[in-house]
Order: structure tokens, then C-alpha cells, then sequence
């Protein structure tokens, strides 16, 4: 399938929407956690508990939103299996890497974050080629919706909210500034794992989104 590269979108336009509902929903997050409310839905626990109102989900909804507004613009992926290939080998690849890290490094230490977060970067990279439109708004829609995040967890960690914006992983997570500690569980994770999760989630649901309406086709030659 040969992508229209003929044809632009307003990259603000298209995560303007997307990007104000995330922004929404991480400030209902911060309100419930302070205030309480139920851990069903707003849970203060490390990692947040999986708790049900959170951002993670919407990258798979918003993958399948951009791929239908870039698909419908013209902007269509030179490849739809070869996009929903490379979301399965990134995936793969960073849950290996994240075995391997858990049973050699201490559990959420320093290290094994940076090593993981390696890993995420490489394997959104592999989304680039079979969808470039898809991956660059998926990129801008993550640095969007996750430099909020990681503000806020840079005012919660050092004013020790108790939220699930600034406890550590674990008990063995080691003592540090708080400065440092915003490095390794807020700045470090929101950019460099958090976005790639996005566009790995993204491009694995836009792509099976553009082959489930039929547009598959061989990418052509683009004229020098």
C-alpha cells in the first residue's frame, strides 16, 4: 500500500483533540488519587495499580483515530502487515529485554528502567518505516499527553503527595534527591518509555485498522 506523500495534515489539528482528552483524564487522575476516591478507579499504588482512569489505554483508541483520519486524508501506510509485523516484533523484543532485566538487575532499580527504556525506544523506531504519518502523529500525541505527566510528577515528588505520581516502584528502589528520583521514575519513564509505548500500541492497531479496510497493495517506486 503506497503512502500519498503528496498530501499533508496539520499535525495540531489532528492530536489537538486527542491530546486535550488525555490532559482531561490526568487531571481527573491527580484529583482522585488526592482526594481518595476509589483505588478501582484511582489507585495511589506504584505504577498506578492498574487502575481503570489512566491514559495507557487510549493509545490503541487514538492509534485507530489517526489511522482513520490519516487513511481518509490520503496518507495511507506503505505497508499494512509489514506495520502490524513491526508493532509484534517491537513488542516482543521489549518483553524479552524485560525478563532478561528483572532476573539480572534488582527489581525497578535505576538500571533496569534505563535498560527497558532502551529497549522501548528501539523497537517504536521499527513502526517509522511501514507508516511514517502514523508514527509521527502517535510521537507528537505522546509527547503531548506525557510531558504533562511528567510535570506533574515532578511537583508530586518533591512535595511528596503520596499519590501514584511520585512513590517509588518497590522498598529496595534506592535513596536518592528528589531531583534524581523524578529523573528515574518521571522524566526517564514518561518520555522514553511511556511515548514509545504509545506509538507501539498506536501502530499496532492503526495498521490492523488500514488492513481491515482492504487497502494492502504493494508499495511503488517515488519518482526521483
Amino acid at each position: 500500500m503506497a503512502e500519498n506523500t503528496s498530501k499533508e495534515v496539520n499535525i495540531t489539528s489532528l492530536i489537538l483533540v486527542p491530546a486535550l482528552i488525555s490532559l482531561a483524564i490526568t487531571i481527573l487522575r491527580l484529583v482522585g488519587e488526592l482526594q481518595h476516591w476509589s483505588e478501582t478507579f484511582f489507585s495511589p499504588k506504584p505504577g498506578g495499580g492498574n487502575a481503570i482512569v489512566g491514559i495507557s489505554w487510549l493509545a490503541p483508541i487514538f492509534g485507530i483515530y489517526f489511522a482513520v483520519k490519516l487513511s481518509n486524508a490520503g496518507l495511507r501506510p506503505f505497508s499494512a502487515a509489514k506495520g502490524i509485523l513491526m508493532a509484534v516484533i517491537g513488542i516482543v523484543l521489549v518483553v524479552v529485554v524485560a525478563i532478561i532485566a528483572t532476573k539480572t538487575l534488582p527489581q525497578a532499580s535505576p538500571a533496569a528502567i534505563i535498560v527497558i527504556t532502551l529497549a522501548m525506544v528501539v523497537a517504536a523506531f521499527f513502526q517509522q518505516k511501514p507508516w511514517p504519518a502514523l508514527f509521527k502523529a502517535l510521537l507528537w500525541y505522546g509527547l503531548a499527553a506525557r510531558i504533562p505527566v511528567a510535570i506533574i510528577m515532578l511537583i508530586a515528588i518533591q512535595r511528596n503527595w503520596g499519590t501514584h505520581y511520585d512513590v517509588v516502584p518497590n522498598d529496595s528502589f534506592p535513596a536518592m534527591s528528589w531531583f534524581m528520583k523524578w529523573v528515574f521514575i518521571g522524566a526517564i519513564p514518561q518520555i522514553l518509555l511511556w511515548i514509545p509505548f504509545t506509538i507501539i500500541m498506536g501502530g499496532l492497531f492503526g495498521s490492523i485498522t488500514a488492513a481491515l479496510k482492504g487497502r494492502g497493495a504493494v508499495p511503488k517506486a517515488t519518482p526521483a
